[in-house]
């Protein structure tokens, strides 16, 4: 594995943890759709979650959230309305019945040696 894969993959892992201790169910990860992917699928106090990871070992040309475009959005997008037509979650959550749903970005840094994370509610 590469070494960007192999630290993708940590920030996923990364990602899976923190939202594991903040009270997140982890449904899916990696769910893809055509060309799409979603890094991660969960769901807390009601709400399904469709979460964009993005991980940066230096921010010099960037902040990892801002690699999020238009293009990404509406592929992300596009997959979690597959997801919710074709699992028992989007059976139950009829439109009208309250299920909500979000998208959110986790954006994980490497700074120093030490991984920062931070947790965008809504991002999209």
């Amino acid at each position: 594995m590469t070494g960007h894969i192999e630290f993708g993959k940590k920030g996923e892992d990364l990602a899976v943890q923190f939202l594991q201790k903040n009270g997140y169910e982890i449904l899916k990860r990696n769910y893809r759709y055509k060309r799409a992917e979603i890094d991660i699928i969960a769901q807390k106090e009601g709400l399904l979650i469709f979460v964009e990871v993005k991980a940066r070992k230096r921010i010099d040309f960037g902040y990892p959230e801002e690699a999020v475009n238009e293009k990404k959005v509406e592929l992300i997008q596009e997959a979690a309305e597959n997801f919710m037509e074709e699992s028992p979650w989007g059976r139950r959550h009829e439109p009208g019945s309250g299920g909500q749903i979000r998208f959110d970005i986790i954006s994980v840094t490497l700074e120093k040696g030490v991984f920062d994370i931070l947790h965008i509610e809504d991002a999209f």
